[in-house]
């Protein structure tokens, strides 16, 4: 296995100015990492960048890579691939596919896109397994496309919906293509209230991405803190991010768990506490080459 860091990571500084995914890049290669992933490319931070100008600053963050010899190991993408309209969800598509051209840009070899945001809709509540043949079938048709780029695709257990392993497990088996897999992010399992070692594990065998990430599980009805950032888990337990080794994620099992599956990929570090990014991120770092070995 190779540790990597997400660019999101640096959020802290991208969300302020102070930093731009180039200037992540760079502080990545200063800390050591071998490899680093991207998310939603915004030029100089640009909120709504187009197509063309992602495509361009694919290319300059590829370069630089080049000459700091760090692999560019996934881009990231969101994505909303049931809405109800098939009209919408054509152009959604039609979308990601254009995202996959930046991921070819970027020279990765893998990227991850969204599936789903939400149940409900303004013609009423849809289930998981009621949109499951939809987005099952887009993701194919997405995945189709990154295949002859050389581009390998996968989803997320993230945003609620498409989170729980079981549903995460199905929507790989529904989608049932060779050139689609998961990212199994072994943090992230917590955001719907279930065991990461059990979801891990059920999931560790159709890995093609990883991410390491940590969080601080406080009970239901424990208050926020003034200026602490958290969030709330589907069953409303709060959750508050942290450095790799210090919150409740079973980090060290979970590397241990995707090992003895065989999974022999890149791990990234995604950070999103409430410390210094760059602190927490270098923390997290040597933890991490200590759970690997």
């Amino acid at each position: 296995m190779k540790i990597a860091v997400s660019s999101y990571s640096y959020n802290q500084y991208i969300s302020r100015g102070e930093m731009t995914q180039l200037d992540a890049l760079r502080k990545a290669a200063e800390q050591g990492f071998e490899g680093i992933e991207f998310i939603d490319l915004r030029p100089e931070n640009k909120k709504a960048p187009t197509l063309e100008e992602q495509l361009d600053y694919a290319k300059v963050l590829r370069e630089e890579a080049q000459r700091l010899g760090v692999t560019i190991v996934a881009y990231l993408v969101g994505a909303n691939l049931y809405t109800g309209s098939s009209d919408t969800d054509e152009k959604e598509v039609e979308r990601v596919c254009r995202q996959v051209d930046v991921a070819k840009a970027l020279g990765t070899s893998v990227m991850r896109h969204d599936v789903c945001r939400t149940e409900k809709f303004p013609f009423g509540t849809v289930s998981f397994e009621h949109m499951l043949p939809t987005i099952a079938d887009n993701v194919r048709k997405i995945t189709e496309y990154a295949q002859t780029l050389g581009i390998r695709t996968c989803s997320e257990n993230h945003g609620y919906i498409a989170q729980d392993s079981d549903r995460v497990e199905k929507l790989y088996n529904t989608v049932a293509h060779e050139n689609y897999g998961l990212l199994t992010d072994m943090g992230n399992f917590a955001c719907v209230d279930e065991c990461s070692v059990t979801a891990v594990s059920r999931l560790a065998p159709y890995a093609i991405h990883a991410h390491a990430k940590d969080f601080h599980i406080l009970p239901f009805g424990t208050p926020e803190k003034e200026g602490q950032k958290s969030f709330l888990s589907r069953g409303c337990n709060r959750l508050v991010g942290c450095a790799l080794g210090d919150g409740d994620i079973p980090v060290e099992q979970c590397v241990a768990i995707l090992k003895r599956a065989g999974y022999d990929g890149w791990i990234s570090i995604e950070f999103e506490g409430n410390g210094d990014c760059i602190e927490e991120i270098a923390k997290g770092y040597e933890r991490l080459k200590g759970y690997i070995g």
